[in-house]
Parts: structure tokens; C-alpha cells; sequence
């Protein structure tokens, strides 16, 4: 095999590591979005903790694939498309790694909320808008790995969804909590999480865009539409 060669296949097994962490992490992702939805919904307070533990592999995986890219750039010095895979899946990561704090932070609010009187039917509401907002990711790491601007954009039309879901779950609380005071902490807590798990959909919906950037080198209109009529936020916690 001639120097060149050699070069270019060393390079090319370097994107698909690269790439292979980033579907890993994906994994990792998916999980704790499940799991924390799941432990939500069952009051299970040893799988909300696992969720939180867990964390740490996704901030770990994010690390290592920031050193890989920095050490590939440097080595390789990649141009036009080669570069692209490699901000790319860089973007990819930081999205990951934060829709993994919003996990960590359901979970959190999971034990709290194992202690308070349940709200009917709340839970598993946020199970059903968390599940979808797992759904959106698969098919977006999917749109990853087969370069598909269609499946991606897919994604992005699906986050108005999970803006509606997210709007009926809020309307829903404020009815809680105007029947009976005694539901407005409850209700406060599980704002945060649906407001949070809102969020999580905005992630993936930035890692679709950066999939579509990546198969066509454009990156779609910005201003895309929003279905948030509610006056409360809700920030993850570090």
C-alpha cells in the first residue's frame, strides 16, 4: 500500500471511531430518557438514581469524542466534507450531553416527587412526551448515519408535537392547582420536567439540523416555529 494510501485509510477508520462514539453516546441518551420517564411514572426511586449515575458515562463519552476531534484535526488537518463530519459530530455531542442533563434532572425531581401525593395520570403523560422526544432521536442518529436531509428534516417538523404535548401537560397543571392547593407543589415539580423534556426535543431537533448541514453543507431556516404558549420557563439544573 502506497504512503498515501495508508494515510487516507488511517484517516477514514479515525471518522468512523469518531462516528461510532457519537452513536454510542446516542445509546447511552436514549436510555436515561426512557429510564427517566419510566422511573417517573412507577415512583422507582433506585432507577431514578441509576439515571443519575449513568450520567457520567454520557459526560465522559462527550469528552473523549471532543479529544478524538481535536486530536484528528490536528493530525489530519481535514478539509471540506472530512471537516464537516467532524464539527458536526462535535455539535452532535454537545446537544447529547445536555439532553442527558435534562434526564439527570427528571430524575431528580423523581425523588422528590416519590414522596409527594400523585397527580392522576400526569406521569404518564410525560412518559408519552418523552417518548416521542426518544423517538425524534433515534431517527435523528439514524439521519446521521445515512446522511438522510429527509429523515432529518422530519425530525425538526416533529418538534411542533412535542410543543403541543407540552403546552396540553401545562394547561393541565394549572387546573391541578387551582382545584387544590395542596397539588401546586407537585405540579410545580412536574412543570419542570415537561418544560425540561420540551427542551430535550429542542436538542434533537438542533443535532436533525446539524444532519441536514452535514448532508447538504446548508443549514435550515433558523426561525423555525415554536408552540410554546406558556408564560413559565424551566432551565436544567447543572
Amino acid at each position: 500500500m502506497k504512503q498515501d494510501e495508508h494515510i487516507a485509510s488511517a484517516f477514514d477508520r479515525d471518522l468512523e471511531g469518531l462516528q461510532a462514539q457519537i452513536m454510542k453516546m446516542g445509546g447511552l441518551v436514549e436510555d436515561a430518557i426512557l429510564k427517566a420517564a419510566t422511573a417517573l411514572e412507577m415512583r422507582d426511586e433506585e432507577l431514578a438514581k441509576q439515571v443519575r449515575a449513568d450520567d457520567r458515562a454520557i459526560d465522559g463519552l462527550e469528552e473523549h469524542i471532543n479529544e478524538e476531534a481535536a486530536r484528528i484535526i490536528a493530525m489530519r488537518q481535514p478539509i471540506a466534507v472530512d471537516l464537516r463530519i467532524i464539527l458536526t459530530v462535535m455539535k452532535i455531542a454537545a446537544n447529547l450531553e445536555r439532553i442527558g442533563d435534562y434526564a439527570k434532572n427528571m430524575a431528580k425531581r423523581t425523588t422528590v416527587l416519590s414522596q409527594m401525593q400523585q397527580i392522576e395520570g400526569a406521569p404518564a403523560a410525560v412518559r408519552r412526551m418523552a417518548r416521542e422526544v426518544q423517538r425524534m432521536l433515534k431517527d435523528a442518529l439514524d439521519a446521521f448515519v445515512q446522511r438522510n436531509a429527509d429523515l432529518a428534516a422530519e425530525v425538526v417538523a416533529r418538534d411542533t408535537d412535542v410543543d403541543q404535548m407540552y403546552n396540553a401537560l401545562f394547561r393541565e397543571f394549572l387546573t391541578f392547582m387551582m382545584e387544590d392547593p395542596r397539588n401546586i407543589t407537585s405540579c410545580m415539580h412536574l412543570h419542570f420536567i415537561a418544560k425540561n423534556t420540551e427542551r430535550m426535543g429542542d436538542h434533537v431537533t438542533n443535532i436533525a439540523e446539524q444532519v441536514i448541514y452535514l448532508a447538504t453543507g446548508e443549514l435550515p431556516d433558523s426561525d423555525r416555529p415554536k408552540v410554546d404558549n406558556t408564560a413559565l420557563t424551566a432551565d436544567a439544573e447543572d
